[in-house]
């Protein structure tokens, strides 16, 4: 599917054979995201240091039942959260002092993990646009930059008015089918089947 999903792929299946350097791979890319997990509970260093070797070792345990690994990030930070608050159960911690009326308002902040799984949505999303036929990402481009232009559209690539819609339609449908991998392009006519 994607270059990141397939890297992801080779690393979890190495590192579930016992291959070191993989698994050090995922250690060092994802170890970072896990420690700002883990302090964003306010833990001190040493209990968001066993939350992150925690969490690496509950991987270990279902390294061979992660059967999508673009959900590794995911899973990851959702462990790492179960085991903060873990931490902070088994530890007795009382909660800071704080107005209580603070209690009743969401949080505005914005996740911790918030830019990496932009990052990764958004590496997926042009690879998958990337395997688009040529006709798909000329109408997608342009449709993005001038969305109601329709009749500069039709000029731009010689399409009857009437066909932009409907084109414009199969094209996102073809993308959101290479995102969701149910589409394979046939590398003859460049046509998606």
């Amino acid at each position: 599917m994607t270059d990141t999903f397939s890297a992801t792929a080779s690393l979890l299946a190495r590192a579930a054979q016992g291959d070191q350097r993989a698994w050090d791979t995922l250690v060092d890319q994802h170890t970072t995201l896990l420690y700002a997990v883990a302090r964003s509970f306010r833990l001190d260093a040493a209990d968001a240091g066993d939350v992150v070797q925690t969490t690496w070792l509950r991987l270990v345990e279902h390294l061979d039942r992660i059967q999508d690994p673009s959900r590794l990030v995911g899973w990851l930070v959702t462990t790492a959260r179960r085991e903060a608050l873990r931490v902070l159960r088994r530890s007795g911690r009382e909660r800071p002092a704080i107005d209580d009326s603070a209690l009743d308002r969401a949080d505005d902040a914005e996740p911790v993990d918030a830019a990496l799984l932009t990052d990764e949505r958004n590496r997926a999303l042009w690879a998958a646009y990337r395997q688009l036929p040529e006709k798909c990402r000329q109408l997608l481009r342009i449709a993005v930059w001038e969305p109601k232009a329709y009749d500069e559209i039709s000029v731009a690539l010689g399409m009857p008015v009437g066909s932009i819609g409907p084109t414009r339609r199969r094209c996102l449908t073809r993308l959101r089918a290479l995102l969701d991998g149910t589409v394979v392009a046939d590398e003859q006519d460049g046509e998606l089947r």
